[in-house]
């Protein structure tokens, strides 16, 4: 009989039941909504120190997921929310982010990249667990917009928090607000331990098709004596062109020059995409200092199906970032690699 390792059984288990699950909630009619999101990339890598890591070609996953919501109305204006995803390295064959690649459940996305509760209701809605975070939802997600492994990284802040209640109001003549907190178990990592509590505040204002927000993410101490950053986001539709911009700026007791969190780096994105026929056309050009320096993002997705699309992308940065070992991730983070590109053909399919 063929045997299969434990990791590989438990990926090709999970997938299996959540489309067993999927099926029966259908037929039941029950409150879950079983989805996934299988993302596959197969990329050419030339770091520019390559006395430090050598070009290569492999697989990467780019974030696949699987996952169910659940939404259940407890009265006429009161609902019970929640969400579990579980992270699934395609590449690996693991139930794990392909970037944190810690198999233990914490902060950064491991097994379970969101894991929350709450209640919604004409107040507002309010959740606790590992959630995607106001700040990143706000400021940094406008120009978080490409489909392979190197989106997001242009930016200071984290994505998800364990451990945190946050709360976000209605939208009221076009302004809304939320807000979170994290204690010292939230804000735990796997390479490094970052015991303070955090929280963050947002103000979003939304006028059609223009959209402006400004946020905080206060670390606390950190070791620094203080340890925050602001940001301003602005998006703007229209008909087939989209444009946004991010600016951040780290306010910290960090003097270390050259550090990820020295008081006073700043990052800059400026973002647009196109619709040209069945193709959406990307571009970013940003400024993080001490994380990426100057950095170029290149994509074209297009979708063969409602559920099925491929995307083609080339990413370059001046200062390492994103830029690791063949399918490695955080823990293989060497900034002495000072950089390089990648150039990737990928596939995503939603189910």
């Amino acid at each position: 009989m063929l045997k299969l390792p434990r990791t590989k059984l438990g990926y090709l288990l999970a997938i299996a039941s959540s489309m067993a699950c999927a099926d029966l909630a259908a037929q039941n009619a029950t409150p879950l909504d079983f989805y996934g999101s299988l993302r596959t990339q197969v990329e050419t890598v030339s770091p520019d120190r390559q006395d430090r890591l050598d070009s290569y070609s492999s697989l990467r996953d780019a974030y696949s997921r699987l996952g169910v919501n659940l939404d259940h109305e407890l009265g006429a204006e009161l609902a019970l929310t929640g969400q579990l995803e579980l992270a699934v390295d395609s590449a690996n064959f693991r139930l794990r982010d392909p970037y944190d690649q810690g198999d233990a459940i914490h902060p950064g996305g491991q097994r379970f990249r969101v894991a929350r509760i709450g209640l919604r209701s004409n107040a507002g809605s309010i959740t606790y667990g590992q959630q995607w975070m106001p700040y990143y939802n706000a400021i940094a997600a406008p120009v978080d917009m490409f489909s392979s492994y190197y989106s997001g990284f242009a930016t200071y802040t984290v994505f998800r928090v364990a451990n945190t209640v946050a709360y976000s109001s209605p939208e009221y003549k076009g302004v809304s607000v939320a807000a979170a907190y994290a204690g010292s178990g939230g804000n735990r990592r796997s390479t490094s331990r970052i015991d303070d509590r955090r929280w963050q505040t947002t103000v979003t204002y939304a006028a059609g098709n223009t959209r402006l927000a400004a946020g905080i993410d206060d670390r606390g101490n950190a070791g620094y004596g203080r340890n925050r950053l602001y940001g301003l986001s602005a998006s703007h539709q229209a008909d087939k062109l989209s444009l946004a911009i991010k600016y951040e700026l780290f306010d910290t007791g960090n003097r270390q020059v050259g550090a990820f969190s020295t008081d006073g780096n700043q990052a800059v994105n400026l973002f647009a995409s196109y619709v040209l026929g069945k193709n959406t056309i990307k571009m970013m050009l940003a400024k993080v200092e001490n994380y990426g320096d100057y950095i170029v993002h290149l994509g074209i997705d297009r979708p063969l199906s409602d559920d099925f699309k491929v995307f083609v992308e080339y990413y370059r940065e001046a200062e390492t970032a994103a830029i690791s070992p063949r399918r490695g991730g955080l823990s293989d983070f060497d900034a002495r690699v000072s950089g390089g590109h990648a150039a990737v053909v990928g596939i995503r399919y939603d189910f």
